[in-house]
């Protein structure tokens, strides 16, 4: 039988993965942040703190750790982009879900760091504000400002221009309440009509 910090620690790796794995886009980068990530908080652990909210506790180190890496990266030079290198990477012809996920890996290498974080926190791995804001260190204002901007610009860049809610390709406007499309607004003309 495991112990509990064993137990919370193996729950939380699958969700640790996934986020790591959405940050750096490549399998092995992101077992080697899950790796330093456990190997930290074991560290942490093993010299008697406590910890309250292991979830939350593990994501903030998965977070740093990205974030020396990205600092150290940035250090060592530019990393090659995969358009380079795309046709050394042979693909099957059912090409299409794959573009809408491409145009969004795209989208989301175009945002801010800051915003992309909140963004897969809160997309990816379902977590609420306030575990967001408590894995990156910032008041739940800041995530939820982050969050919207990076909504926007994410729109911005998968539809090439701002939309609204009703707006979104597949969306049509509805009159509150009866389900029936709405009347196109008619421009309103400046002249008074006598």
């Amino acid at each position: 039988m495991e112990d509990p910090v064993s137990e919370a620690l193996h729950a939380n790796i699958k969700s640790l993965r996934r986020y790591a794995l959405a940050l750096t886009r490549n399998a092995e980068d992101a077992d080697d942040l899950v790796q330093e990530c456990l190997k930290r908080a074991l560290t942490y652990i093993h010299s008697n703190h406590e910890i309250r909210n292991m979830r939350s506790y593990l994501f903030t180190i998965l977070n740093n750790v990205y974030m020396d890496e990205l600092a150290r990266l940035r250090r060592r030079g530019q990393p090659v982009d995969i358009e380079d290198v795309a046709d050394s990477v042979a693909s099957p012809p059912n090409q299409m879900p794959r573009l809408g996920c491409r145009d969004l890996s795209n989208a989301l290498d175009r945002i801010p760091e800051e915003q992309k974080q909140v963004l897969l926190l809160i997309g990816l791995e379902g977590m609420s504000y306030r575990a967001a804001a408590h894995t990156l260190g910032v008041p739940i204002g800041t995530v939820m400002s982050r969050l919207s901007r990076g909504r926007e610009q994410l729109r911005r860049l998968m539809y090439g221009r701002t939309y609204t809610w009703n707006s979104l390709p597949g969306r049509e406007r509805t009159t509150a309440g009866a389900g029936k499309p709405a009347p196109a607004r008619a421009e309103s003309s400046m002249t008074n009509v006598e």
